[in-house]
């Protein structure tokens, strides 16, 4: 593959071969950052797990602390008074025959959909539209819940989903590149914590293998293994 004339001065100013702190490496990739819009950090951490396996399969959520600095689209499937309460704590969408509806007739414009469980058994029978969107509301994502207002609030202040690939690897993006330098910092060990906390006791050998951080359009940075037991 050719490289491109930035990808080239990219190459030139940064040592990939280089282990770095998380605090190097983001300070770094916001350093190198010149396109015109602006970069989300992209993390990447390879786990010593087979997610074939049930018992290690690595799968949950983290609040980050600032935030991801992206607008969220939320929709909430619920009846009665929780479709106000929803729209109340900040929901861009509330209802449940109306919403069914046009989810069934193929709109998907959302970016997370958090359901009642009294309402999850008609829900539920779009799991081949939402599902693979990555849209279908789950009770360990807390996205299943009769407590809408939370789930919104949470999922509107930096909430976010991850799943370890069957590659073994986690990816997921951290904030923006213009956040200052030590929120993002936090939220990379906001992360890393709930990864490491969430060990499959069946995992054997190194849990975590590595970390990169990335950005969009940037290079990928190797995080020092001492960086990796962070509590």
């Amino acid at each position: 593959m050719q490289k491109t004339k930035r990808n080239k001065e990219i190459i030139k100013s940064v040592n990939l071969e280089k282990e770095y702190s998380i605090s190097e490496a983001v300070a770094l990739l916001q350093g190198q950052s010149k396109v015109k819009f602006v970069e989300s950090l992209d993390c990447a951490i390879r786990l010593g797990v087979d997610p074939r396996h049930a018992d290690q399969m690595v799968r949950g959520t983290v609040s980050l602390p600032h935030g991801t600095g992206k607008t969220v689209k939320v929709l909430v499937i619920a009846k009665g008074a929780k479709i106000q309460e929803a729209l109340d704590a900040g929901a861009d969408y509330a209802g449940f025959e109306d919403y069914l509806e046009k989810i069934k007739n193929g709109w998907a414009d959302v970016d997370v959909v958090v359901a009642t469980p009294d309402s999850i058994a008609k829900l539920g029978k779009l799991g081949k539209v939402l599902g693979p969107k990555g849209l279908m509301p789950n009770p360990k994502s807390g996205t299943v819940t009769m407590d809408v207002a939370k789930a919104v609030k949470e999922v509107k202040g930096g909430k976010i989903e991850f799943r370890v690939e069957k590659t073994g690897i986690v990816h997921t993006s951290l904030g923006k590149l213009n956040f200052e330098t030590e929120k993002l910092v936090d939220n990379a060990k906001a992360f890393l914590n709930t990864i490491i906390k969430m060990r499959p006791s069946s995992a054997k050998g190194q849990y975590i293998k590595s970390l990169f951080l990335s950005s969009t359009m940037g290079p990928g940075l190797k995080v020092a293994k001492d960086e990796l037991d962070i509590k």
